[in-house]
């Protein structure tokens, strides 16, 4: 895949990320996520976190494997909103940087990558990040089919048996007929039919 179809691909799974936060309220932030162990608050600032790393990716031409130290400034009055605006701006900033990238090298953890590798890893995150933030807030959007369909392959290649481990729950069986988001969501380490079937 080109750098162009790749960031589009990226673009697209922003757009769907970004289309599940109307449901985020203070209240919704202790809510479970299918991430294992995290909360809904805790998967925003994740999410953002990734954002932040991406855009250094671009930027930069590397990133860090662990976030930069971030001021303690008074917690906001509405965290949720906080949190919102901040992935909004982190989307709109990701988006205007990748659009004028090229494929140059990306160094990530001293290891260096191709920048499109890169901008993939950010649009499967973010494309399953957006579907646990629908699950968490009770309303779970499925990811669009041409979209799912074009990052799982780069998903299975991507999240191996060797690399998933501390980043990935274990694969979750599903039939080889199921649809490329269940595929995509189960190779990631979420079932999809538990989450929905008990609520968020």
């Amino acid at each position: 895949m080109s750098s162009v179809e790749t960031v589009a691909l990226l673009e697209r799974s922003v757009g769907y990320a970004l289309g599940g936060l109307g449901g985020v309220t203070p209240a919704a932030l202790g809510r479970a996520t299918p991430c294992r162990g995290w909360d809904l608050g805790m998967l925003l600032r994740h999410t953002a976190d990734s954002l932040d790393a991406l855009l250094e990716a671009v930027d930069t031409g590397s990133v860090r494997l662990e976030p930069a130290p971030v001021p303690r400034d008074a917690p906001p009055d509405d965290p949720a909103a906080a949190l919102v605006a901040a992935l909004r701006s982190g989307a709109v900033r990701l988006l205007g940087a990748w659009t004028t990238a090229d494929d140059r090298p990306v160094t990530v953890g001293g290891c260096p990558m191709r920048a499109v590798v890169v901008a993939m890893t950010g649009a499967i995150e973010l494309a399953v990040h957006g579907w646990d933030i629908g699950c968490a807030t009770g309303s779970p959007r499925p990811i669009p089919p041409g979209l799912a369909g074009l990052l799982l392959d780069p998903a299975m290649a991507l999240v191996t048996d060797t690399t998933r481990d501390g980043l990935f729950a274990p694969a979750v069986p599903v039939p080889g007929t199921a649809a490329p988001a269940d595929r995509l969501l189960a190779h990631l380490g979420r079932d999809p039919r538990v989450f929905q079937a008990r609520g968020a």
